[in-house]
């Protein structure tokens, strides 16, 4: 397996450049020692100030040279050459990616600092609040038009669509078209329900009479024999208009009529044989076979997800939109209740932090394995640099540290010397 390169972040050019700086400074200092060091030791004389110049100076580099062989063994061998223990992070890259994995494993990811962190927070009291305001609100509301169209785009048409039509066909084919259509005549039926639409036909047909008699007459001289006298047509007609319009009105104002008895009568035969009759059930599952299959069902099916999407990307992206609007306010009064409501946030509290405990205690070997992996993928020489530029800077002042505090040690020690000597 390949190492992994490590890609440079936008912030690295300013590291680079900082780090240089700092090792240049060092450096620099250990210059300027060495080069007292070497003036003070051609000019001092027995017992002269210069000796104590000198002596700070042979310290200082000592402790500047042992600093830099220190700090510059963590990347690299000193001088390129193999010095045992030397080039420590290329070498042991794995190990400290696993003790890395580990460390984040045991301090950071247990449930209890997780469990802790969040009660500290206060994350319901603090997410209502930040809901309350209509701006974040907002906010909020186009986040979730930006999720959903991202969930969106995530989909295939095709396999959504494919998705839905079952889904409907399957529905359609586990119902019984003919028994609903039972139980639905049973339910109109029931009470006498049907006899205010019976008596709504009979009103309405009273009418269509009454205000179309000459066209009724009419009608009825074009189909009656030429050699008929008119006289006996109208005789005719007015016996069998009267005739029609008194049935229709003794039904209508008869609620015990033998004809609503009769129709009472069939309705209750033709629910039954819906709900019973093996005959019509399967002439129901043939009708909706039929129907299901018809090109026009099918394309009002295909529709769907295509008339629902374009609906909800076009409502995520408008502001003002009905989805936006009743999200945002939703936002808002979740927001309020969590805010004001001191029982519901320590609820939603502990549902937090229930949620962020499971999900430690189930992943934290996954993330800790992660780390140990990726580091284990990493170039050697690019983590070493990698790492050289995060904290490269800092490490150079311990070898500025180290050149003053040799200096002074030597100092002090060349002091105590010539005071015992």
């Amino acid at each position: 397996m390949s190492d992994t390169r490590i890609e440079l972040g936008a912030d690295d050019a300013s590291r680079v450049r900082d780090l240089r700086n700092m090792k240049a400074r060092a450096t620099g200092l250990f210059v300027v020692v060495t080069v007292v060091f070497i003036a003070a030791r051609a000019l001092e004389g027995d017992g002269d100030w210069l000796s104590y110049v000198r002596a700070t100076c042979e310290a200082a580099m000592v402790g500047a040279l042992a600093d830099w062989f220190a700090v510059t063994a963590l990347f690299r061998h000193p001088l390129r050459l193999p010095i045992p223990h030397t080039a420590i992070i290329p070498k042991r890259k794995d190990q400290l990616g696993r003790n890395l994995g580990e460390f984040v494993e045991q301090n950071f990811l247990s449930p209890d600092v997780v469990t802790e962190k969040l009660r500290s927070m206060s994350v319901a009291g603090r997410a209502g609040r930040w809901l309350e305001a209509p701006a974040n609100a907002d906010r909020a509301s186009a986040q979730v038009g930006v999720i959903v169209r991202g969930a969106i785009d995530v989909l295939r048409d095709d396999d959504v669509q494919d998705t839905i039509e079952h889904a409907i066909v399957a529905r359609f084919q586990q119902m019984s078209l003919s028994t609903m259509a039972g139980h639905a005549l049973e339910v109109a039926t029931a009470d006498g329900r049907h006899h205010d639409v019976l008596n709504a036909l009979l009103r309405a047909s009273g009418r269509l009479l009454r205000d179309n008699r000459e066209a009724f007459r009419s009608r009825f001289a074009n189909e009656s024999p030429w050699w008929v006298p008119e006289t006996i047509d109208d005789r005719i007609f007015d016996k069998l208009f009267n005739a029609l319009h008194a049935f229709i009105a003794d039904v209508a104002d008869n609620p015990n009529h033998k004809m609503r008895n009769y129709l009472d009568t069939r309705l209750a035969s033709l629910a039954f044989e819906l709900r019973e009759s093996p005959a019509m059930q399967a002439r129901g599952d043939e009708l909706l076979a039929e129907l299901l299959a018809h090109p026009a069902v099918r394309r009002w099916i295909d529709s769907i997800w295509r008339d629902l999407k374009a609906s909800i990307v076009r409502q995520s992206h408008d502001p003002n939109s009905e989805l936006r609007e009743r999200v945002a306010v939703y936002a808002r009064s979740m927001g309020h209740n969590l805010a004001t409501d001191p029982a519901l946030a320590r609820k939603v509290d502990g549902w937090v932090e229930s949620a962020a405990r499971h999900v430690v205690e189930s992943s934290r070997h996954e993330i800790a394995d992660l780390i140990t992996s990726t580091v284990e993928k990493w170039d050697p020489d690019e983590a070493s640099r990698r790492i050289e530029l995060a904290v490269g800077r800092d490490l150079q002042f311990i070898r500025i540290n180290g050149t003053l505090v040799g200096g002074l040690a030597g100092l002090v020690i060349y002091t105590v010397g010539q005071i015992l000597r």
